[in-house]
């Protein structure tokens, strides 16, 4: 687990995978360059394989190549100067205009949080090809498609990165829809938090039309306000939550009077949401982690909503089942470019992944899925050939940043961004 001193996600994939029936012994490998950070997750690491009464034990390392010899699953959650970057990536792109609310996948802030994470994982990913060549890589750090790419374009490793958002959007839908979850029959395709929901349906009954009346209510349609203003125009819901898939596209947030009539608190759009809290919620954690450690807080038990550990257990129990997760396009999404990065079920066993033919997404959603797909393609060239000028082009192309700035404004905007965090991008140099 690399960047394990993100201890509260560290926490909740252990305590995943310590909850696989049969899955009696292993290593838990926690690797962070945080050697304080590091220490607090050995230490929740080994009180929940106590807990859990089997034979697993844990090590911890600031050298990933100490404990990457032997690896059979590389979990990745590293984050690369964010404390350093959370407020140039926010307050550099306001002044033209540029209204973020995550800014962490995608936009000025997502475009520079992969130029600053790029060439650290792609280091991280050399290492494993060469001291676990039976690895498999999963990635969690974002921006999701783009580090996924990247890494699968210098690898022959199997690399699949993971995200919750179709499998928590799944359930917000069968919520709203006053149905039971496992009642409910959709497919889900497209990008990472791009991906749409071509197929709802309850005992082989369409539920859109009721999702669109349930939508014409102020209180369900308060809930999530850019997401159903997309499937009543759109014709599909999409999996990422209003406030960050509003700056995906460009119709929410070019204007202040747009801003004002989507936007709501918090996660369904406020204006600087993670760069205002992120810090703060980062040290929670670290407390909360904390608290734990010394009996104040329960320790949460298994959820099993990250797909982590149904793929560890999937491969190492023989018990084969399906994810949606991010991998290169090889004729599964039929309308989407060959060789990018999108977001699929696959079917995972001991013989490994396996992506599932999708066919083609209605043209309008896959539209909006190719402009992402052409940002994602240059950025990823750029981290490959350390070309700043590409990173600059991806920018020009971004749907939000080029709905607001002229080109001369974006290439001042990216200027601007660079001058700050240039400490940061110095293999760029």
């Amino acid at each position: 687990m690399i960047g394990a001193g993100s201890a509260v996600f560290a926490r909740q994939v252990i305590t995943d995978v310590l909850a696989i029936d049969g899955l009696d012994q292993g290593v838990f490998a926690l690797v962070d360059i945080d050697p304080t950070r590091l220490e607090l997750a050995r230490q929740i690491a080994e009180r929940l394989v106590d807990r859990s009464g089997k034979r697993w034990t844990v090590e911890a390392s600031t050298d990933r190549k100490e404990v990457l010899p032997g690896t059979n699953y590389v979990v990745n959650s590293i984050e690369v100067a964010g404390l350093q970057n959370v407020r140039a990536d926010y307050d550099i792109p306001l002044k033209y205009g540029v209204d973020q609310c995550i800014g962490d996948t995608i936009g000025p802030g997502g475009i520079f949080k992969a130029l600053r994470t790029g060439p650290a994982w792609l280091d991280i990913v050399a290492d494993v090809a060469r001291t676990a060549p039976q690895a498999m890589i999963l990635n969690y750090t974002n921006p999701m498609s783009i580090l996924t790419l990247a890494a699968a374009r210098t690898t022959s490793l199997p690399v699949i990165g993971l995200c919750h958002s179709v499998q928590g959007t799944s359930r917000l839908l069968a919520d709203f829809l006053q149905v039971p979850y496992e009642d409910l029959d959709w497919k889900c395709a497209g990008i990472n938090h791009n991906a749409w929901f071509t197929k709802l349906e309850h005992n082989g009954v369409d539920m859109y039309p009721s999702l669109r009346r349930r939508a014409a209510d102020p209180e369900i349609y308060e809930q999530d306000p850019v997401r159903f203003e997309v499937m009543l125009h759109l014709g599909a819901f999409v999996t990422e939550s209003s406030g960050h898939f509003s700056e995906y596209v460009p119709y929410f947030r070019k204007r202040k009077d747009l801003v004002a009539k989507y936007a709501r608190p918090g996660y369904l759009g406020e204006s600087g949401f993670y760069a205002n809290n992120w810090p703060r919620w980062r040290q929670e954690n670290d407390e909360r982690i904390h608290a734990m450690l010394h009996g104040e807080t329960e320790v949460p038990k298994a959820t099993r909503h990250e797909y982590a550990s149904w793929i560890i257990e999937a491969i190492e129990c023989d018990r084969p089942t399906s994810v949606h997760g991010n991998v290169v396009n090889d004729g599964a999404i039929e309308n989407l470019p060959a060789g990018g990065c999108v977001e699929v079920e696959c079917r995972v066993s001991p013989e490994g992944l396996q992506p599932v033919h999708f066919g083609k997404l209605p043209e309008q959603l896959a539209a909006l899925n190719r402009t992402h797909m052409s940002v994602h393609e240059l950025v990823v060239e750029a981290l490959l050939e350390r070309d700043r000028e590409k990173a600059k082009y991806a920018l020009m192309l971004d749907p939000l940043t080029a709905a607001v700035c002229s080109l001369e404004e974006i290439d001042k905007l990216f200027e601007e961004m660079w001058a700050a965090e240039r400490e940061f991008l110095l293999p760029f140099d």
